[in-house]
């Protein structure tokens, strides 16, 4: 009991930024768009939150918060680009997220280069403190987000207009409703919110940004949308089981009867392989909105 009760601040620690990018990846395909890029959009928040922190944290009191902040505006920038691919040229939204996920690595460390000549930020002094049991006030931001976005989908017009884009887009626009505007929308939010994670990560779990500093941060969010078959309760639960599978791999190492028995690339599979298993397990019923990842075309039916 001792045990989960130390490992609590290191399981929200991970489960936030994954949670928060989740509730933008549920975001984006109730609206009808897959947005594989929820990894490159992590690293570009990332890379960005760690740059300004590093950049303004001697002249700068807030620059944490500041950093999240621009972390959260340069995700949804680069999600733009998903976004006209994806809803004004109606291009294959898989490739083109792959696409976002390759261009946010090589930019990373472009700028990178130009800003700290190397392929990283300069390490930062302090990131973000823990607060009270030693938990990260980024765990109050991903309950916040999961709370407005159940809110805003289940509780608002807007909600209903949106999630109807996702389900069927050309009943949606013969009512009135701007198929392809509400769709940037959602696109646009879930950089926001990818972003904004990327930059609750690099502040909290390192010292610096690094190319391996998401890890796959952004698909195992992914995961945790279809796990969680597309509705917030589902995705805070699955959010929850992927990121203590993760604090549990990187606790486990510090076990010695078992670090002897396996080594440690053994564990650090561990949350893949959990994450995998959930996938197969319960998948069956299909529950994604029924124009998920399908192009509008205005004027069809």
């Amino acid at each position: 009991m001792d045990i989960i009760r130390g490992l609590i601040p290191s399981i929200l620690m991970i489960v936030s930024p994954i949670l928060i990018t989740a509730a933008g990846g549920m975001i984006c395909e109730r609206s009808g768009v897959v947005n594989i890029a929820l990894e490159g959009l992590m690293g570009i928040g990332a890379f960005t939150a760690a740059a300004a922190h590093v950049l303004l944290e001697s002249s700068f009191p807030g620059s944490v918060w500041f950093a999240l902040f621009l972390g959260a505006c340069t995700g949804t920038l680069m999600s733009l680009i998903h976004a006209y691919a994806a809803v004004s040229l109606n291009a294959d939204q898989t490739i083109s997220g792959t696409g976002i996920n390759l261009l946010a690595s090589g930019l990373t460390i472009f700028f990178s280069q130009i800003l700290f000549n190397a392929d990283r930020t300069r390490p930062y002094k302090m990131g973000m403190l823990p607060g009270f049991g030693g938990i990260y006030p980024t765990a109050l931001v991903a309950l916040a987000v999961i709370l407005i976005v159940w809110f805003i989908l289940y509780k608002l017009p807007f909600g209903l207009h949106l999630r109807s884009c996702g389900e069927h887009p050309h009943a949606a626009a013969s009512v009135g409703i701007n198929v392809r505007r509400m769709r940037y929308i959602a696109v646009a939010a879930s950089g926001f919110l990818a972003g904004l994670a990327g930059g609750c990560l690099v502040l909290t779990q390192t010292i610096q940004y690094t190319s391996t500093t998401i890890n796959g941060a952004g698909f195992i969010a992914l995961a945790a949308v279809s796990f969680g078959r597309w509705r917030p309760a589902g995705i805070t639960g699955s959010s929850l089981l992927f990121g203590s599978a993760v604090a549990f791999a990187i606790y486990v190492v510090n076990i010695p009867a078992l670090r002897n028995l396996f080594p440690s690339e053994f564990f650090s599979l561990l949350p893949y392989v959990i994450t995998l298993l959930a996938l197969v397990v319960f998948s069956g019923k299909n529950y994604a909105p029924a124009a998920d990842g399908k192009p509008y075309e205005q004027g069809s039916s």
